[in-house]
């Protein structure tokens, strides 16, 4: 059982590493030819920026396997026996989150690097290192609490339960709603400064097209955003009476008050067609498909393991596999997820107007660095949204990629 598990494992990060190295290997060549959407020095920048990100993040799947190789094969063990004196609800709980600290810790410099020399050198942070501390710290403080919680309710459920596994999906679901509703709230207690939008004509037009598709919220909202990253977002925040429209104050810098209102337009969209509960019922399955694996495990696995079928061991084995299950399943949740996203762009051409929401796709391209282009078996596996290419396509822009001789062209080494 053991020897099957280190096999799936190590196929999914095969493939991982595979589609990697092809998009990397796609991208090193079209970023060379005829540019698309971009200037010419924009486009081989933003070539260039993408393969940065995809080259950390192939180092960062080859340790990731490592990691996995060393808990599945000793840590696991190691860490459950070094916490064994402890109460058992108190041994769950430091196990887990020592598991949990242990990989963040590892991840941590991938982030850094990220942040500090990609990001950096292609002007997009703007973060302090001691604003980077603060979040750091603060978004730990909260994981901890909420993470020791979560971990004590399932222990609870784990303990109490035959059927254990179906009431702690309930209970994660639930602790999973709980976060949508309370995000816009933590995040602007904790991170970031939200105002609300200064009243003017772009509030009332705002305000008139949520009226137009129901969409009732708390308020629109300016967030302080620049003082971390210079790229332009805007997000729709909360369930029921939490709803918020919150926009990013470079995006308000950025775009026109027609462009805007075309983005959000798209946005309001995704309300109006029930996306955010389609996206958590897809989530819910992703789940339920989890529990009901992880709730039926065979003793072998433990045996070969070393370890207990205790509440703590379980749980870890559990988020150590979830990736494998969610991109199994990526290319399924991928492709509703674009179908949404071309719906929600109809939406928002309908609302704001198609040729306002075209330019501002295409400012949201040019200011974000996102290389227009990318590999099929890459935006098969990766992309929630569709190529720019076609989403402007289907809003009447023509678009015509000069890409063919890179996609077929041999990787080059990396």
């Amino acid at each position: 059982m053991l020897t099957l598990a280190i096999g799936i494992y190590t196929l999914y990060i095969l493939v991982r590493v595979y589609v990697s190295v092809m998009q990397i290997g796609y991208l090193s060549q079209a970023r060379l030819q005829k540019a698309v959407l971009l200037a010419p020095e924009e486009y081989l920048e933003a070539g260039s920026y993408a393969i940065s990100k995809e080259r950390l993040g192939l180092v960062s799947t080859v340790v990731e396997f490592a990691l996995f190789i060393f808990w599945i094969s000793l840590g696991i063990s190691w860490l459950d026996g070094f916490f064994s004196a402890l109460p058992p609800l108190w041994h769950t709980i430091i196990f887990v989150l020592g598991f949990v600290v242990l990989n963040s810790l590892v991840s941590l410099p991938f982030d850094l690097y990220q942040k500090f020399v990609i990001d950096e050198a292609y002007g997009f942070n703007k973060s302090t290192a001691g604003l980077y501390i603060k979040d750091t710290l603060i978004s730990t403080a909260l994981m901890l609490i909420v993470g020791a919680l979560v971990i004590w309710g399932v222990d609870e459920i784990m303990n109490r339960f035959e059927m254990w596994w179906l009431y702690s999906f309930a209970f994660i679901f639930g602790v999973i709603v709980l976060i949508n509703m309370l995000f816009p709230t933590v995040r602007a207690l904790f991170f970031d400064k939200v105002t609300p939008l200064k009243e003017g004509e772009l509030k009332e037009s705002i305000e008139e097209m949520m009226q137009k598709t129901g969409f009732a919220s708390s308020g629109v909202f300016v967030s302080d955003a620049s003082k971390r990253d210079s790229r332009l977002n805007a997000y729709f925040g909360g369930l029921g009476k939490t709803k918020r429209v919150v926009l990013f104050d470079t995006l308000i810098e950025k775009l026109s008050a027609k462009e805007l209102l075309a983005v959000l337009g798209h946005e309001l969209g995704h309300f109006a067609h029930g996306d955010i509960y389609k996206n958590m019922g897809m989530m819910g399955m992703l789940l339920f498909a989890m529990f009901a694996l992880f709730g039926n495990l065979s003793e072998n696995l433990f045996l070969q393991m070393g370890v207990a079928a205790t509440p703590g061991v379980v749980m870890v084995l559990f988020m150590l596999f979830m990736p494998v299950l969610g991109f199994v399943m990526m290319p399924l949740l991928g492709l509703v997820s674009r179908h949404n996203e071309f719906e929600a762009d109809k939406t928002g051409a309908e609302l704001g107007g198609g040729e306002h929401l075209a330019s501002a796709l295409q400012k949201l391209v040019s200011e974000n660095k996102s290389f227009p282009l990318s590999h099929p078996v890459y935006i098969f596996f990766n992309y929630t949204h569709p190529p720019v290419i076609e989403r402007l396509k289907a809003l009447g822009v023509e678009v015509v990629p000069s890409h063919s001789d890179a996609r077929a062209g041999a990787c080059p080494e990396l």
